[in-house]
C-alpha cells in the first residue's frame, strides 16, 4: 500500500447475532438491487459462513520488528541493513510442523520508500519467530531488475500444489507500476522467479499496468493452503482498487478474468476501472463503509463446504466512507464466494472485523493500518497474520473449528 497519512484513531469490535430469532431470520441474505447499483448488498446478521472472532494477541503483538542485520547486495555491491525501516504484510504456510512466514522488509536507503526484500521467519508455536539472516527473493542483476529495483519485491502471499511445490505471488515494484510477479518453490529457502503473471494474457496488455495482491483459491489441507482447482482451472482473487479474478492451468501463467458482452458495472465504478475498463469486478467497494476506497485481497482465498472464504482488506475515506474511522484506515472483511461461480458473492460482511487499535498499529511508516495477508490452522487455532502500520507484524486468533 502507498502512504495515506492520518491522525485518527480507529475503533476495534466484533459483530455476532443478538438472538436465535434474528439470527433464524437472517439466514437468507437480503438483497438490495436497483438499476444504479447491479452488486447486491447482505445482512451481516448471517455469521455462520465466516471465520469469526478473532482476537488480537496482545500479550505477544507485535511479533516482529526491524533489524539491524545486514546482507551483501547483488546490484548495490555492499553490505545493507535489508529490514532495517521496516517488516510487514506477511504469507504464512505450514510444514514439518512449522510456521514459514515471508515477510516483506524494507532497507532505509532504497527509492522511493526504501527497497523492499523478503524475508523468511520460522515458528513452532506461532508466535515467536526465528529470522534467516538474508532475504530469501529479492531484485538482483537478472532479467527482472528492471520491473523490481529501487522499489524491491513487496507483499507476499504463498501456496502449496498437490506435488509439493510452492507457489509466491508478490509485487514487483520499479518506483513507479506495481505489476503482480510469480515465483516458486522446492523447499522455501530457494526461489525460481517467473515474471508477471499476466505476462501473456491479451497479448501482454496487463504486463505495465498496475497488477498486484494475488490471493489463489485453496483447500487449507493440514492447517496450510494448497491450491485447488475449480471447474478444471486454478483461480485467483487480485486487485488494490477492485478485487479482480483471473484462472491458470498452471499457478504460474494467468489470465485475468473479463466481463460478459451483457455484463456492465454501474457507472461509478466503471470510471474509477479506466485502465482496465472490461475486467469483470468481482468485489466491488461500497459506499458508506470501512471498504468505500479500496478493496484487496488478502491471504490464500479458502475453499469451504459453503463456499470460497476470501478475507480482504479495505481502505476508508470518512466523506464517503465509515464516519468513525480515520481516513485511509485499513481494515479486514470477509466475504464469500459461489465454489461453482467464483465470482458470484453469496454473503459479504457489511462491518469490519479488525481495524487498528493498538499503538504500533495506529502510528507508523502509514498510520491505522491492519493489513491481513496470512492465514493458517495451527495447534487447533486460526492464526491470522497482517501488517501494522507498514512497520512491524501482528497475528490475531481465532478458535472455530
Amino acid at each position: 500500500m502507498r502512504p495515506f497519512k492520518s491522525h485518527f484513531a480507529g475503533r476495534y469490535f466484533f459483530f455476532i447475532p443478538l438472538t436465535v430469532f434474528l439470527f433464524k431470520i437472517s439466514r437468507h441474505p437480503v438483497n438490495k438491487e436497483n438499476s444504479s447499483n447491479p452488486f447486491p448488498t447482505y445482512s451481516w446478521m448471517d455469521t455462520s459462513w465466516a471465520l469469526l472472532p478473532f482476537e488480537k494477541a496482545d500479550l505477544v503483538n507485535p511479533i516482529l520488528k526491524p533489524s539491524e542485520e545486514t546482507f551483501p547486495d547483488p546490484i548495490r555491491k555492499m553490505e545493507i541493513a535489508w529490514e532495517a525501516k521496516d517488516v510487514f504484510n506477511p504469507a504464512v504456510i505450514v510444514k514439518d510442523n512449522k510456521i514459514y512466514m515471508f515477510y516483506r522488509a524494507q532497507d532505509s536507503i532504497g527509492k522511493p520508500d526504501g527497497t523492499s526484500r523478503i524475508g523468511l521467519a520460522v515458528s513452532t508455536d506461532g508466535f515467536h519467530f526465528t529470522k534467516c539472516l538474508s532475504p530469501v527473493l529479492y531484485p538482483k542483476n537478472d532479467t527482472f531488475k528492471k520491473y523490481e529495483w529501487q522499489g524491491g519485491c513487496e507483499d507476499p502471499r504463498v501456496v502449496q500444489d498437490s506435488g509439493g511445490t510452492y507457489y509466491m505471488t508478490y509485487t514487483a515494484y520499479d518506483g513507479k507500476t506495481a505489476r503482480l510477479f510469480i515465483a516458486t518453490s522446492k523447499d522455501l529457502v530457494h526461489w525460481k522467479k517467473w515474471g508477471s503473471a499476466f505476462a501473456g494474457a491479451d497479448h501482454g496488455f496487463y504486463l505495465n499496468k498496475w497488477t498486484k495482491s494475488g490471493s489463489i483459491v485453496s483447500e487449507y489441507k493440514n492447517g496450510t493452503p494448497v491450491a485447488v482447482k475449480i471447474n478444471g482451472k486454478y483461480w485467483m482473487y487480485w486487485g488494490d482498487q477492485f478485487i479482480w479474478a483471473a484462472t491458470s492451468e498452471d499457478l504460474i501463467h494467468w489470465k485475468p478474468v473479463r466481463m460478459k458482452e451483457n455484463e456492465k458495472p454501474p457507472v461509478a465504478l466503471r470510471n474509477q476501472a479506466l485502465a482496465m475498463p472490461d475486467l469483470k469486478i468481482v468485489v466491488p467497494t461500497r459506499m458508506g463503509k470501512f471498504d468505500n476506497d479500496l478493496v484487496e485481497p488478502g491471504p490464500p482465498a479458502m475453499l469451504t463446504s459453503q463456499g470460497i472464504l476470501l478475507i480482504y482488506n479495505g481502505r476508508n475515506i470518512r466523506k464517503n466512507g465509515d464516519s468513525t474511522l480515520a481516513n485511509g484506515t485499513y481494515s479486514g472483511g470477509e466475504v464469500l464466494l459461489d465454489k461453482k461461480d467464483p465470482t458470484k458473492i453469496l454473503h459479504r460482511l457489511d462491518h469490519y472485523f479488525i481495524t487498528p487499535s493498538q499503538p504500533y498499529e495506529l502510528l507508523g511508516q502509514v498510520n491505522n493500518v491492519c493489513f491481513l495477508e496470512g492465514l493458517v490452522y495451527f495447534n487447533q487455532k486460526w492464526l491470522l497474520y497482517y501488517g501494522t502500520a507498514d512497520s512491524k507484524i501482528a497475528v490475531a486468533v481465532c478458535c472455530k473449528h
